[in-house]
């Protein structure tokens, strides 16, 4: 298939193995910041490729597993009114909550909904007049302009009966927070190339000056992530700190100027809670005021109390990048995508979920 067999090439694939171990001369550690990488990185097995002294660890790469549990909760409260029917992708519906999850509210009768874009959720309250349809808008930037645009339609419409729950979180404020922690080791970033298709990479540039740290925007496939890779070691060999694109691609420095503009018209940046990790400021977008009547938070008032992830859950520094999934001890006993103790090992993106299912140990 064109664009994605040439990008699995096992001789390219030695080929960039080789060089990656030619530039190395001193261990680094280089992080991804996308779960959808983690995924192909234990997949593919391509820590295998690469010399015993460079180490990939996995960032807060997840949206689905950055959404706190007192927003599960929150959405679980609102599923389970009568009058709702609440949307979501298919990856939220198993994340657990303090108590319990959008899974069990369906089986408990609550009108819950798969949908593969929130334009599919506008669609049903266009039919179901009657109905609060309400969509879970959970994602980093990628997400945000399909959402923002769906609340824009809404307003010209004058569609009364859809709101959203915002989860939106923001990468390079989470990258921000990473580098500034006591614990941080990481040398060198590899960027979410489907949010800076959205975004550009221009956001990075004064991350990468103010912390002397390479940022390698890359994308997907296997020989995306060893390119880029071999990109952020010959950075970090030639003590140089500067934001490149792998992802040349899908990727413009600018990004896609008329989705930003849709994203600042209906969101504004806001302080955002991130499970396991804590509140990091400016990390999430919330509705502006004139739109803030498609809040279903506002619409909806529940109480939002403060919970903690179970003790033996190490989710948190799993997603910071301390911890690897394996070394949990829970990790696939206590811990399954059939009985989740945390986000990560029941999300699609999920670090865990991606060792469970292709590594265990």
């Amino acid at each position: 298939m064109k664009f994605l067999d040439e990008y699995r090439n096992k001789e390219l694939a030695l080929l960039l193995s080789q060089s990656i171990h030619r530039r190395t001369h001193h261990p680094w550690k280089l992080m991804e910041v996308c779960g959808g990488q983690t995924h192909t990185i234990v997949k593919s097995g391509l820590e295998d490729l690469l010399p015993p002294d460079i180490s990939l660890v996995h960032g807060p790469g997840c949206p689905v597993c950055v959404t706190p549990l007192e927003l599960i909760d929150q959405a679980v409260a609102i599923a389970l009114r009568p009058e709702t029917v609440f949307c979501s992708f298919g990856d939220m519906l198993r994340v657990p909550g303090s108590s319990q999850s959008l899974f069990d509210a369906k089986a408990r009768g609550a009108d819950v909904r798969i949908v593969y874009s929130p334009l599919d959720a506008l669609r049903l309250a266009r039919l179901s007049p009657s109905r609060q349809v309400v969509f879970f808008a959970v994602g980093f930037e990628t997400t945000a302009p399909a959402n923002a645009m769906a609340v824009w339609q809404a307003e010209r419409e004058g569609i009364g009966n859809f709101s959203i729950l915002v989860a939106h979180v923001l990468v390079p404020p989470a990258m921000e927070a990473i580098l500034s922690s006591e614990h941080c080791q990481v040398n060198a970033f590899l960027a979410a190339g489907h949010v800076c298709t959205v975004m550009g990479y221009e956001e990075y540039l004064p991350l990468s000056r103010r912390w002397h740290v390479p940022i390698v925007v890359t994308g997907f496939e296997p020989l995306d992530l060893l390119e880029g890779i071999d990109m952020a070691i010959a950075q970090l060999e030639g003590s140089r700190a500067e934001v490149e694109n792998q992802y040349s691609r899908a990727v413009r420095r600018e990004g896609n100027r008329p989705a930003q503009q849709r994203v600042a018209e209906v969101f504004e940046v806001a302080h955002r809670k991130w499970r396991g990790i804590g509140e990091i400021p400016s990390s999430g977008l919330r509705l502006r005021e004139r739109y803030g009547h498609f809040d279903a938070t506002t619409r909806f008032p529940t109480s939002a109390t403060p919970v903690n992830e179970p003790a033996e859950c190490i989710s948190g520094l799993v997603l910071q990048g301390i911890r690897k999934p394996h070394e949990c001890l829970s990790f696939g006993t206590r811990c399954t995508p059939e009985s989740p103790l945390g986000a990560p090992m029941v999300s699609s993106e999920g670090a865990c979920a991606a060792y469970y299912l292709y590594r265990k140990a």
